[in-house]
């Protein structure tokens, strides 16, 4: 069994209302990181697409692109390992930003407690987020899920000790949504359309 399962289907479920309708400086349910991540991703206009295995990323991937009319698109993207990763797939990867609509990337860690992408400059280099494209097509696994930012910079400052990436960024609204429409911290950033593929890798 997938570790989101008991959110689709079997297991006791936390009311997705519970949730929703509690105030936004309350303390956070004592709910699974996995769980309370889907819930905040999604508030904040993220499409999210969980997949067991390779087999199922591929579909999702198609999938995607399908939706999009993206056949013909190349993907922008600055992490090398995306190119092997993908090379079944055929995908033509890009690096010259100006010929993609389309920006392909891994994250470092996936934050539970804003249903935010954590990425630095091994994701993004030097860039800023608005010199990105509108559309981005997020590849993580499970094992980068943590509950707090300052976690995830933690297992970085551990993972990293000898090279510490700079720019150090999160991704968070996604598209404007009654919740953040008005939230100064997104002010002057441009919203993105993200796609988060989640593969399974515990």
């Amino acid at each position: 069994m997938g570790i989101f399962d008991k959110i689709f289907g079997g297991g006791k479920k936390v009311s997705k209302e519970t949730v929703e309708t509690r105030g936004e400086h309350m303390p956070d349910l004592k709910i699974p990181v996995d769980e309370k991540f889907t819930i905040y991703f999604k508030k904040n206009g993220g499409k999210f697409i969980y997949c067991e295995d390779d087999s199922e990323l591929s579909d999702a991937l198609k999938n995607i692109i399908s939706e999009n009319n993206w056949q013909n698109q190349s993907f922008y993207f600055l992490d090398d390992r995306l190119e092997n990763r993908f090379s079944s797939e055929k995908i033509h990867f890009t690096k010259n930003r100006k010929d993609s609509d389309v920006f392909f990337t891994t994250c470092e860690h996936l934050i539970a407690h804003n249903g935010s992408i954590l990425v630095c400059s091994n994701q993004i280099k030097e860039k800023k987020l608005d010199e990105l494209p509108s559309n981005l097509i997020v590849y993580a696994t499970t094992s980068q899920l943590v509950d707090s930012i300052s976690e995830g910079l933690k297992v970085i400052k551990e993972k990293y000790r000898k090279n510490f990436p700079n720019n150090i960024t999160t991704l968070k609204h996604f598209e404007s949504t009654p919740e953040n429409k008005n939230d100064f911290l997104s002010y002057g950033s441009a919203s993105k359309n993200v796609y988060l593929l989640l593969l399974e890798d515990y």
